[in-house]
């Protein structure tokens, strides 16, 4: 069965993988900000984190959608909050390192949004969706010079709530609370109860 993702993520790419599965990679071209707008337009307030990342997910899932997919699309978002304020990608590196220094020895929520497609047949015949939540506690004595050294990297500019989990920013996280795919974002059992949902049995899914 094909399974298709919705994501040009190299972490999420590189999870599935790891969990047995070869996805085919459809990047979908979704205004995010656009997208949170209107709705937020249209519930007449800001939505909250795990609003948004599940409507982003649904929509990079549909956007993608066409007669040649066959199989599974899966779609995904995350966003980080600490604070009550909620973070993406921070895309400059004075920005990263501003939410850095406010991190730094602090513990804050990382919300991953997936919507699973079932797409068989190249029709819609249904879609589920969860939002999975993990706590981060990011290390309290990192200094100023390994903050630097890691923003000039780049990595922490293209990953919501500036950090991974799974690259350099591994050393400067003490602990995780939750699944730890949530935090790289896309969480493997998640992914497994949504294929039941749909009935595809998980196994199905493992490259043999």
């Amino acid at each position: 069965m094909r399974f298709y993702l919705a994501s040009t993520s190299p972490a999420r790419l590189a999870t599935l993988r790891s969990s047995g599965i070869e996805p085919i990679v459809v990047p979908s071209e979704v205004d995010e900000d656009a997208a949170v707008a209107a709705a937020e337009a249209a519930a007449g307030g800001s939505l909250a984190p795990a609003e948004m990342v599940q409507l982003l997910a649904q929509a990079k899932a549909e956007a993608v959608l066409n007669p040649d997919i066959d199989g599974l699309v899966l779609g995904g978002d995350s966003a980080f909050v600490l604070d009550g304020v909620t973070y993406g990608k921070p895309h400059t590196p004075e920005v990263a390192l501003e939410r850095w220094q406010k991190q730094r020895g602090r513990t804050g929520q990382l919300f991953s949004g997936h919507w699973m497609i079932d797409h068989r047949g190249g029709r819609l015949n249904s879609a589920v969706g969860e939002v999975t939540v993990a706590e981060v506690t990011f290390s309290s004595d990192i200094s100023d010079a390994e903050l630097e050294a890691y923003i000039s990297s780049g990595e922490p500019l293209k990953v919501a709530g500036a950090f991974t989990i799974d690259s350099l920013g591994a050393a400067f996280i003490d602990r995780i609370d939750g699944d730890p795919s949530t935090v790289v974002g896309v969480s493997v059992p998640a992914l497994r109860r949504m294929a039941s949902k749909l009935d595809v049995f998980w196994p199905e899914l493992w490259i043999k």
